[in-house]
C-alpha cells in the first residue's frame, strides 16, 4: 500500500535515504510513496524520473530537484500557502 505524504512532511521522507545516493537509488527507496498536491497527488517516483541529475550529495541536494520538478498543481495558486487540510 502506498505512503501517502504531505509536501511539507517531504524533508522528512527524504532523510530515510543514505548520502550520496543516484536517482535510481531515490526511485526504487519511494516507490511506495505518493505526494499529495493541494489539487491531486502523484507518485514521488515519476516525479524522480523528471529529474535529469544522476547523483544527490545530501537531502538539500534531492529536496530541491524534487521541487523543481513538481506540476504547477501540487502548490495550487501562485501566492496561496499548502495549508494543513
Amino acid at each position: 500500500m502506498a505512503k501517502e505524504v504531505k509536501l511539507n512532511e517531504l524533508r522528512a521522507e527524504l532523510d530515510a535515504l543514505t548520502y550520496p545516493a543516484t536517482r535510481a537509488d531515490a526511485i526504487t527507496e519511494f516507490e511506495d510513496v505518493v505526494l499529495r498536491y493541494a489539487d491531486g497527488e502523484e507518485r514521488l517516483g515519476d516525479v524522480l524520473s523528471r529529474v535529469t541529475e544522476d547523483v544527490f550529495v545530501d537531502v538539500d541536494d534531492l529536496e530541491a530537484a524534487v521541487y523543481n520538478n513538481l506540476p504547477t498543481e501540487a502548490v495550487g495558486e501562485p501566492g496561496q500557502s499548502e495549508g494543513e487540510g
